[in-house]
């Protein structure tokens, strides 16, 4: 579990397995698998951080971000259309 921060500085655990994204809208807010939504005064970077200290500490890899589009069979697209 990691720990977070209400607006009003009250402090709760969540899983981290069960989130599917963190984003800055000015505030940050951490959406779950099951679409419940928490808004945090933590940065996207220090939940990040927790995300990634969480799987460190019970010998996981965290989650990879991915950035690449690949089809099928593993090429990587060619994102121009020609």
């Amino acid at each position: 579990m990691i720990k977070v921060s209400k607006l009003n500085k009250e402090e709760f655990y969540i899983n981290p397995s069960l989130i599917e994204t963190v984003e800055k809208t000015p505030d940050t807010v951490i959406t779950l698998i099951n679409n419940k939504k928490y808004i945090v005064s933590d940065t996207v970077d220090e939940v990040m951080n927790g995300i990634k200290e969480y799987y460190r500490e019970v010998g996981m890899i965290p989650p990879q971000v991915v950035y690449k589009s690949y089809d099928f069979d593993g090429e990587e697209r060619d994102k121009k259309k020609k």
